[in-house]
Parts: C-alpha cells; structure tokens; sequence
C-alpha cells in the first residue's frame, strides 16, 4: 500500500485502572493525533514488576474497559519495559502518546515515529479515585530502628495508607523520627499509641523477643499487625497470635518481604506449572557477616544464624515442597549462638537444605532441583531479579529478569493494605 493512502497510526500505553475522565481525554486527544488509535493496556504482573501497586481493577477489566470506547481501534497488552520500541516497529506507528507527566522519558522512540507529550487532566487520577473507594488505613511503627526507617520510606509509595504515629521508649529517636518522616504522633509507650492515635493497625520492628507481647496487646486493641520475622520465637505463642486475630477478623502479617516480590511469585508459578518436573530438592543459603560480637543478632538469649536468618531459605523450601515430616539442625556454634547451621528437611518426596550464617559467609543462591530440569537462582536469591531454568539440553535454558523498586518493603506493605481491606473487625 502506498504510503501516502496508509493510515496515520498513533499508540499510547497506560494502566488504566479505574477508567475516569482523565483517560478518556488523554485518548480522544491520542486519537485526534491520527486515524487508527493502538492502546498498550499493562498487565499485572508488569505493574508489579515496576513498582506500581494496588492497581483495583485486573488486567482482563482494564482491558475490557477500553475495548468499550468507540475512538479506541486495537487493544494490545504491554507485559515488559522493552515492549514499547518494538511495538512501534510492528504495528508501523506514526506517532507515540503518552501524558506530559512522562516528558523526554520516550524520546529514545523519536528514530522510529513522532514522539508527543499529552497534558494530563487536572485534578483527577486513578490514584485519587482508588483513595476514595478504599479506606485510607492509619498505621503506628514500634520501633525506630534501621528497618523502622526504611518501612517509613518505603510505605511512602504505597497508597491508601497514612503513617500516623511512632513509638519507642527512646524519646529522642522518637522525636527524630517524626522530623524525618513527617509523622504526627511520637509515643514512649505502646499502650498511647494504641489509644491516642487514632491507628488502625501496627508494624512491629523491634528487638526478636518484644514481638510477641506487642502483637498480642495489638490484636486484643482490634489493630491489625505486620510484624518483622520472626513473629513469635515459640510455637504456641504464635498459635495463640493466629486464635486472636482469626477470632476477631484481623489481619496478622509476618513481613517476610521475598514472598511478595513479582520474581518469586513468577518463580512459583513456574514450578507450579511443572517446568521442571516434580521438586526434588530445594537448596538455599542466606548469610551476612556481623563481626562485632556485641551485637544483638550474637546475643545467646534471642540471636544466632537461625533466628536472624532462616525464616528466608525455610519460606522457599515450605512454598515448594509444603510442610516436612522431619527436620535436623547442624551448627558450628560459638558462645552459645549457632553462627553457622544448616538445617535438612525431609518431606513425602524430597528434601530441602537451608544454610544461614552471621559468623561465615556463603554464597547466597538457590537451587530447586527437580525430575525434569533445575531452576537457579543466582545471588542474593531472596530477592529474585532473576532465575535461569535450567535443562539436559542446554540450549533450552531460559532466563526470566525482574525490576525491583525500592528495597522491596513496599511489595509487603501493598499486600497488607490489600489484606486489611478485606477484613471486617470485630471488637
């Protein structure tokens, strides 16, 4: 077909969540650039991969959703960053739409089509509308340490939550942290902040051995609770955590970050679809060097290799293989404290090993052996950027890459918002 006779094509991608006034403008204004209107809609696990969560609506009704519009000619799905530029290559487009909020970020597309900027609708955005149908939920912190810290940077990305109060016997740290973070509450004690804050849940980041007291006071409060692992060091202090908050419709959170991240949520899904066959083996290590022997994490009382570290290779071998029938510990202890300890699991059809350390280092990879082929996934596993799928043959290898924005707390964040909302207390 000759150029002159062919249809002016114009793409725009975006996540349309919630479809509002503001999509709409932006895509009749896409539309008015050309003929044929090609709309890249986000898929979930794409959103996720970049960061953008507590998206409302699922990929299949965003897309339904501008299917609908008379002035939107084709809908296609982005699943990857790189998918733009070969898009444009495809579908032969003339011009590239994206809102101005997005200025010089695609002007990489400009030696393929024309590059235009879109000014956004003022005063409305899915981000708003979502805030309107989801409560907003107001969360204390206990705590002011280093992870306090980053949890407070992190939430920051998170919508629908507010950060209303801190606690810490320390008033100092107390007051530190709420210039830094811009919080509005500072308490010494645990049982103000309950009352006088007005919170509707709590996130816990102290010291191994106070979690379980102030997970138990907050639940009997009706607060909801993240709490940093381990929650409880003692099996029946945890069931009797879990009798609470079932009982009162709570939610109870450990926040073991990796079980959200988008590469260990695909990397189950994988092993879910038999990839590589039936799951033999799962072997896993995490190990950080704290020389300083005055440290918390070498205290004979609460510390050690295992309590510090393995609840991360000990969540991979439970999602894989389930519960094991029986278990083995094998330390090199120092002081008291196991610095180093591996812990065989044995199950119906498989076993796992999982190595943790504060006093030698390892390398931190996992692997999952299975009948079919093996999944590697190299360092620092536990927070799965990327994995190889591995077979006899080897130029079957594939290799799947994942973004991770942040340090990854926000993903944990997210899913307790999303968790939260679901419940209906009880008093």
């Amino acid at each position: 077909m000759p150029k002159s006779t062919k249809k002016k094509v114009v793409i725009t991608y975006g996540t349309y969540d919630m479809l509002h006034v503001g999509h709409l403008n932006l895509l009749r204004r896409a539309k008015e650039l050309g003929d044929y209107l090609i709309v890249g809609v986000t898929s979930e696990d794409y959103d996720r991969s970049r960061g953008k969560l507590n998206v409302h609506q699922s990929t299949d009704q965003r897309v339904e959703a501008v299917k609908k519009l008379d002035f939107v000619d084709e809908v296609i799905v982005e699943k990857h960053k790189f998918q733009k530029e070969s898009d444009v290559v495809k579908y032969d487009v003339d011009v590239f739409a994206i809102g101005d909020d997005w200025v010089g970020k695609f002007d990489y597309l400009k030696p393929y089509c024309k590059v235009v900027y879109i000014p956004r609708t003022e005063g409305i955005s899915s981000t708003q509308l979502r805030a309107k149908k989801l409560h907003t939920i107001n969360v204390g912190i206990v705590g002011t340490g280093r992870i306090a810290h980053r949890f407070a940077s992190e939430a920051k990305h998170v919508s629908s939550l507010e950060l209303t109060a801190v606690m810490s016997r320390n008033l100092t740290h107390v007051e530190e942290f709420i210039n830094k973070h811009d919080i509005l509450y500072g308490f010494q004690d645990f049982s103000e902040l309950l009352i006088g804050s007005n919170v509707d849940a709590v996130y816990i980041a102290t010291p191994h051995e106070t979690h379980f007291k102030y997970a138990k006071q907050a639940l009997l409060a009706g607060k909801h609770v993240l709490c940093e692992k381990p929650i409880s060091l003692e099996p029946n202090q945890l069931k009797e955590l879990i009798d609470i908050a079932l009982a009162k419709k709570l939610v109870l959170l450990e926040a073991v970050k990796t079980a959200f991240f988008p590469g260990f949520e695909k990397l189950l899904s994988e092993i879910k679809k038999g990839k590589i066959g039936d799951v033999i083996e799962v072997r896993a290590s995490f190990s950080k060097l704290i020389s300083d022997k005055n440290q918390r994490e070498w205290s004979s009382a609460h510390g050690g290799a295992v309590t510090e570290l393995a609840t991360y290779p000990l969540l991979l071998a439970q999602k894989i293989l389930g519960e094991s029938k029986c278990r083995s510990f094998h330390s090199i202890i120092e002081n008291d404290v196991d610095g180093y300890t591996t812990i065989i699991q044995e199950y119906d059809r498989g076993l796992s090993l999982s190595s943790v350390g504060i006093g030698a280092k390892t390398e931190g990879s996992a692997i999952i052996a299975g009948t079919k082929g093996y999944i590697y996934v190299p360092a620092p596993w536990w927070l799965t950027k990327e994995y190889f799928i591995r077979y006899e043959n080897a130029s079957m290898e594939k290799r799947y890459q994942f973004e991770l924005d942040g340090d990854g707390l926000r993903y944990e964040i997210s899913e307790f918002v999303t968790l939260r909302n679901l419940c209906t207390p009880t008093n």
